[in-house]
């Protein structure tokens, strides 16, 4: 199923664990690295599609994950032409997708690559959030950038504050005097925010 330009509609999933890491898979055979991804059949929502993906691919199922978010519009990208099949060329152009970030809500051991005939990972790992792009395939690292860069207002802020006042230690304010608790958390979420990302999503 193609739009009039050329691309399949398309989803991609970032399943974050408790931790704030990512399910990073490796392709079968292969030694590109990805995340979860596949075509949204005809009279499938996008979430439908996410659904059955997720399933498909990585083995879990709708009582494993919440959603958090999705990207607001359609991000494509383009597909080099010896990729595509010789008969679909002139009319294929690449894949329009929607990105989901999900939250696991299951445990690792709920994960299965095997849970088809046709498995498209044959190892997987978790990563931190911000993914080694040089190990994604070249065209699509742009896209990852997008979707990444889009959702990550989503991820929820460490609360260093907790683990401060636990062991009894407390942040100085600008006069030496303790700070309160909801403006040091406020400081440190200041901080996180205006954190540029790592270096290796700059790259592509």
């Amino acid at each position: 199923m193609l739009d009039r330009e050329g691309f399949r509609p398309n989803v991609g999933i970032i399943l974050l664990n408790a931790r704030n890491q990512v399910f990073w898979g490796k392709r079968i055979r292969t030694h590109s690295w990805q995340f979860p991804q596949g075509g949204i059949k005809y009279g499938e929502s996008p979430e439908q599609a996410m659904f059955r993906e997720l399933h498909e691919e990585v083995g879990l199922r709708p009582e494993h994950v919440r959603i958090v978010a999705r990207t607001r519009d359609w991000l494509r990208y383009m597909v080099p032409e010896h990729f595509i099949r010789k008969d679909a060329r002139g009319h294929y152009k690449g894949q329009k997708q929607i990105w989901f970030l999900l939250r696991l809500m299951g445990r690792d051991t709920d994960l299965d690559l095997r849970a088809t005939d046709h498995p498209e990972f044959d190892a997987w790992r978790w990563n931190d959030y911000w993914v080694p792009l040089e190990l994604v395939i070249d065209f699509k690292r742009e896209v990852y950038q997008m979707a990444l860069s889009e959702l990550a207002r989503f991820l929820p802020k460490p609360n260093h504050a907790n683990r401060y006042l636990r062991s009894g230690l407390r942040q100085r304010g600008p006069a030496g005097a303790p700070m309160p608790s909801d403006e040091m958390a406020g400081a440190e979420d200041e901080a996180i925010a205006s954190t540029p990302p790592p270096g290796p999503l700059a790259a592509g």
